[in-house]
C-alpha cells in the first residue's frame, strides 16, 4: 500500500507541473488562447488537491 501511494503522490505531482508550466507557458505568448489557460490553472488546482489528500493518506498509513 505504501508503494502505490508512494507512485501515485509522484505521479500527481510531476502532471501538476506539467499542467502549471503549460498553462504559463501558454500565459506567456502575447496570443495565447487565456480561456485555455484558464482552463489549465483550474484543472492544476484540482491536481494539487488530488495531491495533497494522497499525501495526507501516505502519512496515515506511514504511521500505522
Amino acid at each position: 500500500m505504501k508503494t502505490i501511494l508512494t507512485i501515485l503522490v509522484g505521479v500527481s505531482m510531476l502532471a501538476t507541473l506539467g499542467v502549471m508550466l503549460t498553462g504559463m507557458l501558454g500565459l506567456a505568448k502575447s496570443e495565447g488562447n487565456a480561456e485555455r489557460s484558464n482552463l489549465l490553472m483550474r484543472w492544476r488546482v484540482v491536481l494539487q488537491g488530488v495531491t495533497l489528500v494522497l499525501f495526507a493518506l501516505l502519512l496515515l498509513v506511514m504511521r500505522h
